[in-house]
């Protein structure tokens, strides 16, 4: 079994208050959940309304799998007009 988790740094450039903000991220983490099957949550800076970190995780059969996922969730997460992407990391864990 192989898990690579990912947390993404995003400015929402369009967001004047945290209802904007929100509305942005939900649309993302849902889109993650249901176009590529992984967990995604909003876990951290949730009290700015300008920035946020998303965190994605996939469980795999295969290391190759597991990155093949995450680029696709990446690319899906750069593709957003609505937001700058600040900075990403990936972990594997153990």
């Amino acid at each position: 079994m192989y898990v690579l988790a990912m947390e993404v740094d995003v400015r929402i450039v369009s967001a004047h208050s945290l209802k904007d903000k929100r509305h942005v991220v939900k649309s993302i983490v849902e889109g993650a959940r249901r176009r590529f099957a992984i967990s995604a949550a909003e876990v951290g800076a949730q009290d700015s309304w300008q920035r946020g970190r998303l965190g994605f995780a996939v469980v795999a059969s295969s290391a190759r799998q597991a990155e093949s996922v995450m680029d696709d969730v990446d690319r899906f997460v750069w593709s957003r007009p609505d937001i700058e992407v600040v900075g990403s990391e990936r972990t594997w864990l153990t």
